[in-house]
């Protein structure tokens, strides 16, 4: 399954072989990550490709996170502010986390049957 992740990465981030060395162990660790959060009555095959995307789409994230996104200038009164790789790298993350909603466990805090 590792190789089709990688290969799903390097599509995702336009990569070539440069971004094959990083994200190797980027893809292994998000398919790692997401094996830990599928819920108990939940298997691998039960999430189909979703889980095969969203290991690809959180590495690809890692890496487009990794590149330093933030850049700013200013020239006499106008200022930019450009963020590409940190917007583009929580986006990734978002289309990751939608597409395993229905098989992991809610992240964050919960509670259940607490009466308020």
């Amino acid at each position: 399954m590792s190789e089709r992740i990688l290969e799903l990465a390097l599509a995702a981030t336009g990569g070539g072989e440069t971004d094959r060395t990083l994200l190797e162990p980027l893809c292994a660790a998000a398919e790692e990550a997401w094996r830990r959060r599928l819920r108990e009555d939940v298997t691998e095959e039960d999430c189909g490709e979703a889980l095969l995307c969203a290991a690809a789409f959180t590495a690809a994230a890692d890496l487009a996170a990794g590149e330093g996104g933030a850049a700013s200038f200013s020239a006499g009164d106008i200022s930019v502010k450009l963020d590409g790789g940190l917007r583009r790298a929580e986006s990734l993350r978002q289309t990751a986390e939608r597409l395993m909603e229905p098989f992991v466990r809610a992240k964050g805090l919960w509670a259940q049957g607490v009466e308020g």
